[in-house]
């Protein structure tokens, strides 16, 4: 007997005056880069300084099979203070990309906020806008998708975008922010890296 398909379920909502769908089989994980994905550099700048956590390659490549889309969104303050330019930004994701793909993994986008700290930017972290733009030209359902970072601005960043759950990794600044902020990270899934996020996702 054929295994029947699950209904795609799409409802319309309005924003700003705007119609999106929203498709309740497309969920995500959106992710922070560095110290999540990737080790932690000061201002990481050039490809050959990426380096990707072994546990990366193993948790996104399940979350992958399991349907999730991939979506990095990160805060680059090095291109706002002039340390580099986005055209190395994107030089730097090329090459996380490219090294991804070789393990059968895909990135779907990546959202980058480049302003430093103290500028007006719409996206930068824990801003939920990245998210928000994601979900409209995905037709994501935010409520079933998941956000993991290392600080607790992006586990801030997913719960004011309404996602299921925020997840942070004691990988790069993760260890030392549970110890400083534990009634903040209280409300989030605390693991060692992206493989233990991925298991306690599929679990």
């Amino acid at each position: 007997m054929l295994k029947q398909q699950p209904h795609r379920i799409k409802t319309k909502l309005k924003r700003g005056g705007e119609s999106f769908t929203i498709n309740k089989m497309n969920r995500a994980i959106f992710l922070d880069r560095d110290g999540t994905m990737i080790v932690e550099e000061n201002y990481l700048s050039k490809p050959e300084q990426v380096k990707i956590f072994p546990a990366t390659r193993v948790g996104l490549k399940k979350l992958g099979a399991a349907g999730f889309k991939l979506i990095i969104v990160s805060n680059q303050s090095g291109v706002g203070r002039g340390y580099f330019t986005m055209g190395d930004v994107e030089k730097v994701n090329g090459k996380l990309c490219g090294d991804l793909a070789r393990d059968g993994i895909r990135i779907e986008k990546i959202y980058v906020a480049p302003e430093k700290p103290e500028d007006p930017s719409r996206g930068r972290k824990p801003s939920p806008a990245f998210l928000f733009d994601a979900r409209d030209e995905f037709g994501l359902d935010l409520a079933e998708s998941y956000m993991i970072g290392d600080k607790l601005i992006d586990l801030e960043c997913g719960w004011n975008a309404g996602v299921k759950q925020s997840l942070l990794v004691r990988t790069g600044y993760g260890a030392k922010e549970e110890q400083k902020s534990p009634e903040a990270v209280a409300r989030a899934v605390v693991v060692d890296d992206l493989a233990g996020a991925a298991a306690w996702i599929l679990k």
